[in-house]
């Protein structure tokens, strides 16, 4: 079933992005956007560019509205943005929707660090542990829970910023929670993880970043490389491009391309019924790697 569906979607869409995304408060500095186009024999990467670079300005708030309105102006575009788009049932109240997530966190008094520590709170008195994962994060090998320390800046204002204004919008189906909307979506945002897709391909997950700065140490260019040599068997590469994801200290520019790329495989060979389905993917989210 799920190639059937795949095929049902071939040719459907020109552009694949994908959006190494950051919640921090220069949020366009970190931002990468990469944007893949389908060639005869594999992808190409049209577009590389730092969101600060795109927009002006590296402020967070200039930076997820510059997000925003770019999805909003795509068409027959697929989105992979690297954030969690949603919480585990178990922090909410039973019968919550997906929708009440993104409303609670919008609300949430206080900044991202006290919605984490009130994800906490809620994991403690449901599960008597300080953190639980999705279900998709398990599956998918993901990194963090949504609502670790290191990730819940990307996702209170990934859910706040970028996907609650998305949601109003019928253009725009976020995957897998609007799955009416997709046959007449003009474009598909769907969560992808770079460190999945790397473990789903067999690459290196580690040792590619530094986020340190400077030129990169011998062990970080050689794991870089071969990351690099690897992705180039499905996407083109111009010799620009190249230099940016080689000269890119902290990994965000080939972070965006794995997205992308993540999100095309995902995306394309998915068993979209199935997925609609699901108990757990429709209220908490599902990654597309």
């Amino acid at each position: 079933m799920a190639k059937a569906v795949s095929r049902s979607f071939q040719g459907r869409f020109d552009h694949f992005y994908g959006v190494d995304f950051s919640g921090a408060r220069l949020a366009g500095t970190n931002m990468w956007i990469a944007r893949l186009t389908p060639g005869k024999n594999r992808y190409e990467l049209a577009d590389l560019n730092r969101v600060a670079d795109l927009c002006g300005c590296a402020d967070r708030d200039p930076a997820m509205k510059f997000l925003v309105d770019q999805v909003l102006h795509s068409d027959r575009a697929v989105w992979g943005m690297d954030f969690p788009f949603g919480l585990p049932i178990e922090i909410m109240p039973t019968g919550s929707t997906w929708q009440d997530q993104l409303a609670w966190v919008a609300k949430h008094p206080g900044g991202a660090y006290e919605l984490g520590e009130e994800c906490v709170r809620r994991s403690v008195a449901a599960r008597n542990t300080m953190h639980i994962r999705r279900e998709t994060d398990t599956q998918s090998k993901a990194p963090f829970d949504c609502y670790h320390y290191r990730i819940i800046y990307q996702t209170y204002h990934g859910m706040r910023d970028v996907l609650l204004p998305l949601s109003r919008t019928r253009g725009v189906a976020i995957l897998p929670f609007q799955y009416r909307r997709l046959q007449r979506a003009q474009s598909i945002v769907v969560e992808a993880c770079p460190s999945s897709t790397l473990k789903r391909l067999g690459l290196p997950h580690q040792n590619y970043k530094q986020p340190t700065g400077g030129p990169l140490t011998a062990k970080r260019r050689r794991t870089r490389r071969t990351i690099l040599e690897a992705l180039m068997e499905r996407v083109k590469f111009s010799p620009r491009h190249r230099r940016t994801v080689m000269r890119n200290p902290g990994g965000d520019a080939l972070d965006a391309v794995i997205a992308a790329l993540g999100a095309a495989d995902a995306f394309l060979d998915a068993d979209h019924p199935s997925i609609a389905r699901h108990p757990r993917y429709r209220l908490e989210g599902r990654l597309y790697v």
